[in-house]
């Protein structure tokens, strides 16, 4: 990383700002355009990036004109994206942003990996959280803003500047990219079926894991404890089994918050109370417990900091209440996500109005069934699901499949279920439909409107 100008090609995203933001902070200048700027969507992002230094360009490859330049790109832009073009043009060096992200874990002394289908946020802001407790002040780049760290002065945080010397990150083995990252401690919260086939993630981890000098796994999830046999040294983590490394007992659940025992297998117990819901929510404390204690943390001290832990932006996410009606914003969006978004919100009363914007039309193709299925095992009779068709930002993508072909398959199977042409009709929808006690979850993820959406309700509700 020689030279001093990165141009991040949308550096909006939730993975690409944080990772400007800490480019900058490191003295680079740090350029950057998005699709959603030009858009005029999401402005507070944008604005709150040039408050930092970070100059804007639209998107029509006006930003890159030097050789000079290094282009960073997520997975998602293509190479007819102008920016793109404009690279090529001028000479300009592009990298993927995991490429980008791996050069900086890489480099740090004690490096901490959070991977798996589904939890990676939370386990990585509350691993954040009790480093920073401890006193070990970490650098953290995470997926989603870890509200622990939003303030009036910085309403985005998917980073933590710290040390250099201790990394923390999550990562993503949707596109492949995990394998560029070379872990001291590894994560897999659990493994299943999200952007790849399952061969291909058996394959993906087991190498991540390969690399570790230890692997927190899940007990409870078969695919993430197999990888134990490739690891240098395993520990686990288990919401039912006093077998493994760590695992929760006398677990009380509450509409805001769980409180349950930490017990370590050699018998050593610390109570944990947390502000976030739901026994997923339980796990991923267990698996940011174990990870904490690897990196040499004091358990008591870990587990007193998780009681001030607050979560991370759009995971259960209260919006607000409007006439006796809660609005909820949620990123769930593969069918794990899913289940454990309902299985939170059915333990406690009130009917469920959710609305599922998929975050892309490959998603449905890939996971049609099982989506179905979670939204069958996770919906009660008087709950209803809504559904826009997916994003979609332009590009070559298959959209042969959509929700129409979903909800179908919902109906069929008895599941209430309505499609939409777009999100609008399903706002007009869900405003007509709710009533005092109800609890509307918007639900999707790779689309920063959707609270912009959820917000929007409840002032229709009030």
């Amino acid at each position: 990383m020689t030279q001093s100008s990165y141009f991040f090609c949308g550096v909006g995203g939730s993975g690409m700002a944080p990772l400007a933001l800490i480019m900058r902070s490191k003295g680079f200048r740090v350029q950057g355009s998005d699709r959603a700027l030009d858009q005029a969507r999401v402005a507070a992002r944008f604005d709150y990036l040039q408050s930092q230094g970070i100059d804007l360009f639209a998107q029509d490859g006006s930003g890159v004109v030097s050789a000079d330049q290094i282009v960073v790109a997520s997975a998602a832009v293509e190479d007819t994206v102008p920016d793109m073009v404009s690279a090529r043009r001028v000479g300009a060096r592009v990298m993927r942003r995991a490429e980008l992200l791996s050069e900086l874990f890489n480099g740090s002394d004690q490096r901490v990996g959070v991977a798996g289908t589904s939890g990676k946020s939370t386990i990585t802001a509350m691993l954040a959280w009790i480093l920073d407790r401890a006193g070990q002040d970490p650098t953290v780049i995470n997926g989603a803003d870890m509200l622990n760290y939003v303030t009036a002065d910085a309403p985005f945080a998917a980073a933590r500047v710290g040390a250099p010397d201790l990394f923390a990150a999550e990562v993503d083995e949707s596109d492949g990219t995990i394998a560029l990252y070379d872990p001291t401690v590894a994560v897999v919260s659990n493994i299943s079926l999200d952007h790849k086939t399952m061969e291909e993630l058996r394959q993906l981890f087991g190498d991540f894991v390969a690399k570790s000098r230890v692997a927190v796994l899940n007990f409870d999830n078969a695919e993430s404890l197999a990888l134990g046999g490739r690891a240098q040294e395993a520990v686990s983590f288990s919401l039912i089994s006093s077998e493994a490394d760590l695992s929760a007992r006398d677990i009380v659940q509450r509409p805001d918050g769980v409180d349950f025992t930490a017990h370590s297998r050699d018998g050593a117990n610390w109570p944990v109370s947390l502000r976030t819901p739901g026994l997923h929510n339980v796990a991923n404390a267990l698996a940011a417990l174990l990870a904490a204690r690897a990196l040499g943390v004091d358990m008591a001290a870990a587990a007193q900091a998780l009681s001030d832990y607050r979560g991370v932006r759009r995971r259960l996410e209260v919006t607000g209440i409007a006439g006796g009606i809660i609005v909820i914003d949620d990123f769930a969006h593969n069918p794990d996500k899913i289940a454990a978004t309902l299985r939170t919100l059915r333990a406690f009363p009130g009917r469920l109005l959710v609305m599922f914007q998929p975050h892309g039309f490959g998603p449905i193709r890939l996971m049609r069934r099982e989506l179905a299925e979670a939204f069958q095992q996770g919906l009660a009779p008087d709950d209803v699901l809504i559904m826009p068709e997916p994003v979609y930002y332009g590009g070559t993508t298959d959209r042969s499949v959509g929700s129409q072909d979903l909800v179908g398959d919902l109906v069929a199977m008895g599941v209430k279920a309505e499609a939409y042409a777009d999100r609008a009709a399903c706002g007009d929808r869900l405003v007509e439909l709710a009533r005092s006690g109800d609890r509307i979850i918007v639900m999707g993820a790779r689309d920063d409107t959707l609270s912009v959406f959820a917000q929007d309700l409840l002032e229709r509700l009030a």
